[in-house]
């Protein structure tokens, strides 16, 4: 049975990549592909937000539930930016970044309170105030605010390093979602 909480966070999920792809809205692909030095290109942060390329982020989703707290090795700072999707469009790799997240929205939608709060373990917590044990609920808020909310000034600050500023919505950056933030992930 759907609980208030599940549907707070499915439509936190929605929020965020609505956001993210009105940060992206009439990019062009010359610009998705330019990277400032050192930085990753927005194609880069789009591939990194869609997870490991065939697998997404969904599996840790449904362990959760699945199985009896699961252990996740999450790679942080890598792009996933695989030859496949550097061939992609940035209109193809924003849609499969859309379903990803589109899933994971409607998955946690149906989820009871039961299922919320089971835990997985992932050291990449450890030392953030969700810490090692993060439950499943406590999980969507680290993904949909926290990563998701930073990879979307992410891409502000990357765009505005290209030279691209008109069209970029702005909002106030709260201090929160950079220090409760698991570094890199």
């Amino acid at each position: 049975m759907q609980t208030p909480e599940a549907a707070k966070l499915s439509e936190l999920i929605h929020q965020k990549v609505a956001e993210f792809k009105e940060v992206c809205e009439d990019l062009d692909e010359e610009t998705a592909s330019r990277a400032p030095s050192g930085r990753w290109s927005p194609k880069e942060i789009v591939s990194h937000l869609c997870g490991p390329e065939g697998v997404g982020l969904m599996p840790t989703f449904s362990e959760f539930v699945e199985k009896d707290i699961p252990r996740f090795d999450i790679e942080a700072e890598n792009p996933f930016f695989s030859e496949n999707r550097a061939r992609m469009t940035f209109a193809e790799l924003l849609e499969e970044f859309e379903r990803e997240y589109g899933h994971i929205a409607e998955f946690v939608e149906g989820l009871s309170e039961e299922q919320l709060n089971r835990k997985a373990n992932i050291p990449l917590l450890k030392e953030t105030p969700f810490g090692e044990y993060p439950t499943l609920g406590a999980w969507t808020q680290v993904i949909g605010e926290h990563h998701l909310g930073s990879h979307i000034d992410h891409m502000r600050e990357i765009l505005e390093s290209l030279g691209v500023t008109s069209g970029i919505p702005r909002r106030p950056v709260s201090q929160e979602s950079h220090t409760i933030s698991p570094s890199g992930l």
